[in-house]
Parts: structure tokens; sequence; C-alpha cells
């Protein structure tokens, strides 16, 4: 086992770890949270997505040792206006852009960062930016309405 500081959400953790421990591993089963799901262990489907220093990754390829001293965000670190749903979650529960759910913690964590650096992407923009994520029950349409701004049509 190897000792190594983690700061997730703001808070440090000095968690042991053994041997090449993911990231994902350490965050479900040493620290508790569950938010980030654990699909498919080959970064292909995005749910295990969190922000590593600003960054969307997959925190199942990600070892813990290598996020040492990182700043860490999970779905479980976003809070909205007085401690409710973060915008991201409340556009998409508002537009009925959660189904199953499974996918929803890593699509969230996409969403965030793009949103951080563009607060108007286009349909295509969401698009591009949720690529790495995939979603089996919704179909993707109400996600990109619940994030995109409208274009507007002829006058």
């Amino acid at each position: 086992m190897n000792p190594v500081r983690l700061r997730v959400n703001g808070a440090e953790h000095l968690v042991e770890v053994g041997g090449p421990e993911s990231l994902l591993h350490t965050l479900r089963e040493r620290l508790g949270l569950p938010g980030s799901k654990n699909a498919c262990e080959q970064g292909e489907c995005g749910s295990c997505t969190v922000l590593l220093d600003g960054e969307p990754v997959c925190s199942c390829l990600v070892m813990s040792v290598d996020a040492e001293d990182a700043d860490i965000v999970t779905v479980e670190g976003l809070t909205g206006p007085g401690g409710g749903l973060h915008p991201v979650q409340q556009a998409l529960h508002d537009h009925g852009a959660v189904q199953c759910g499974f996918c929803t913690p890593g699509i969230v964590m996409s969403a965030v960062h793009l949103l951080e650096r563009n607060p108007a992407p286009s349909a295509e923009e969401v698009k591009e930016a949720l690529a790495g994520n995939l979603c089996r029950c919704t179909g993707y349409g109400a996600i990109v309405r619940a994030l995109a701004v409208p274009e507007e049509g002829p006058a």
C-alpha cells in the first residue's frame, strides 16, 4: 500500500492505495464517492468522468498515484445556489434529459467543463463536448436541448 495525497472536491485526503489502482476505484471504494460510475473500465463510455485540474478525464484510466496533488472535482462536488442542484444538473432535469441516470454524472462533468469555457454553446459544440460520453437511453436530443443555446430561426 502506498500513501497518496488527493484533493477531492476541495478536501485533502491521505489515502492508502494498492499498486496500480485507478482513481475511479479510489474515489468509489476508498473515499465513498459513488457518483462516478464504473462501467467499461476502458475509457470508452465516459460514465466515470471527473475534472482533474479542470480537465475532464475518465477516472478509470488515471492511476491514483498520478492524481496526487491535483485538483479533482467529482459530481458530488458540484452544488448550485443554496446548495441545491448545479445549474447543469437542473437543466438536464428540467429538459427530461435523464433516464436511467447511469451516464448522467459523466455527462454532467463534461458539460460543466464545456460551459465553464463556453457559456453559450451551439448544439454542435455540445455534441462535440459530449462525444466521449455514451448514453443508451436518451438519444441525446434532450441532453443537447438542455445545454445548447437555441438557434434563432428566420425572423
